[in-house]
């Protein structure tokens, strides 16, 4: 697993599970459930990750939709 994504914006994660479920590439969120424990402020990032012959495809389609290289890891 590699990971494509760190973010605590939730929009921004939603938009590229669903830009990526449109190419049939699989994304697992990883912290989704440290709001219970930071209150629910959203200081803490949440991850998005791909298996390994699909990050570079993930990759290029996020950069395609216009999902900026600064959010990427």
């Amino acid at each position: 697993m590699k990971e494509l994504l760190r973010t605590n914006d939730i929009t921004l994660i939603a938009f590229t599970k669903h830009v990526l479920s449109e190419v049939d590439i699989a994304v697992f969120e990883l912290d989704v459930n440290m709001s219970v424990l930071e209150g629910s402020i959203g200081i803490l990032p949440q991850r998005l990750m791909v298996i390994d012959e699909e990050y570079e495809i993930a990759y290029d389609t996020m950069i395609e939709n216009g999902i900026e290289a600064q959010f990427l890891t």
